[in-house]
């Protein structure tokens, strides 16, 4: 956890289509993204059949259907796991999904996932969440659409099951797509840190990659963002992700701000430490002075370069007496 670590959201914006999904992974890595995520799920175990759209699923797919039909099309098989997985391999990204329900979880860990991403929808799912704690893998939980409690109880959950907390890493979010920039609430991200002494991260669903960008200025250890080929492209997240070209900006951002962020001490850099003799400045002589003269406020001034007496020692200086002759300008 030395750098931040960057998951590219794919979810559903494959559209149920693998040269889709292949197209994903490709612009992640291109991107340089540490992880490529998508969403596993059977539609039957996530939803009821009469369950409506979200608001913003209405908003951002056209034509009409109920939540479940949406979600059908949008499954991932078994065997197309297992193409996705090795296809990641084959690129040198790490391949997550998010599982949906309590089948998909052993999907997954008979994948051999390592970490395990628990979406916002699923912190108050006491049978999901004791499943995930028993796995005893890395565990990243989003909390949008909720209360400090109800992260404080998922995390006991999760660590009673058999999960450090050590392993958790909880990320501040928001659940609607896009999110108000007067809905992000950044701040919220380090009360989470500050009351559960857990890494934290940030989910973003907002429109560009600046609340991203700032995120990580204030710490967090992982940023998830959504991604598209097209925003134009028919489905619900579409709308609410970056195109390639913009998840490559985002993640190059967010690398500059890392090197930016230094190590906490206060000293001269090494680009800097060259500039220190010609910036600074010394003591010096402001007119000519004789051999044995006062040196005086009316006779000695401050100057570049700074490659003689630190004006620092100014008071030392005032007072004493010329050890030679000194020309205007000369330093002291």
């Amino acid at each position: 956890m030395n750098k931040v670590f960057i998951i590219a959201e794919a979810g559903v914006n494959h559209n149920g289509c693998m040269e889709t999904a292949k197209k994903l992974i490709e612009a992640a890595v291109e991107a340089g993204a540490d992880a490529v995520k998508f969403q596993t799920f059977k539609a039957e175990n996530l939803v009821t059949k009469s369950a409506e759209k979200a608001a913003y699923q209405v908003k951002n797919q056209s034509g009409n259907g109920s939540q479940y039909e949406m979600l059908k099309k949008l499954e991932i098989d078994v065997e197309s796991h297992k193409t996705l997985i090795a296809y990641c391999k084959q690129q040198n990204i790490l391949f997550l999904s998010t599982p949906f329900d309590l089948d998909s979880i052993d999907l997954l860990q008979n994948l051999g996932l390592e970490i395990f991403k628990i979406p916002s929808g699923e912190i108050t799912n006491l049978p999901y969440l004791r499943k995930i704690g028993g796995l005893g893998r890395e565990v990243i939980l989003s909390t949008g659409m909720s209360y400090l409690a109800e992260i404080e109880d998922a995390l006991k959950v999760l660590v009673l099951a058999g999960t450090s907390k050590e392993k958790v890493t909880i990320l501040h979010a928001n659940t609607e797509y896009p999110t108000p920039m007067e809905d992000v609430n950044l701040r919220a991200m380090n009360t989470i840190a500050q009351t559960f002494d857990v890494r934290v991260g940030y989910s973003d669903h907002t429109l560009g990659i600046e609340v991203d960008i700032a995120a990580v200025a204030m710490g967090a250890k992982i940023i998830e963002k959504h991604f598209t080929l097209d925003k134009n492209m028919n489905g619900p997240d579409h709308r609410a992700s970056l195109e390639p070209q913009e998840l490559k900006a985002m993640v190059t951002a967010i690398r500059n701000v890392e090197k930016a962020l230094g190590n906490n001490i206060k000293t001269p850099s090494n680009s800097e430490i060259k500039n220190i003799k010609s910036v600074r400045k010394s003591i010096v002589a402001k007119t000519e002075i004789l051999k044995g003269e006062k040196l005086t406020v009316n006779n000695i001034a401050v100057k570049r370069p700074g490659i003689g007496v630190s004006p620092m020692k100014w008071d030392d200086i005032v007072g004493s007496k010329a050890k030679k002759d000194y020309q205007a300008d000369e330093l002291i």
